[in-house]
């Protein structure tokens, strides 16, 4: 997969305050999204959007795209 995320997406919305508890309870993320995020795999533009408004950053901050070469 050539788009990687750069940051632990979970562990920086906890810094900014947003517990796996308060997520879940504000209904902030689902389940399976945050299920999701934590082994790195993808997720909506939606939920995209939501975290870089969450974490005040851009989609550049959160996301990169590797080229895959060939060996």
């Amino acid at each position: 997969m050539p788009i990687k995320y750069k940051i632990d997406v979970l562990a920086e919305l906890k810094a900014k305050g947003y517990s796996t508890t308060r997520i879940r309870k504000e209904k902030i993320i689902g389940e399976a999204t945050m299920q999701r995020l934590r082994h790195k795999q993808s997720v909506s533009f939606d939920v995209l959007s939501k975290l870089c408004n969450l974490l005040e950053c851009d989609i550049g901050d959160i996301l990169s795209n590797e080229d895959e070469q060939a060996d």
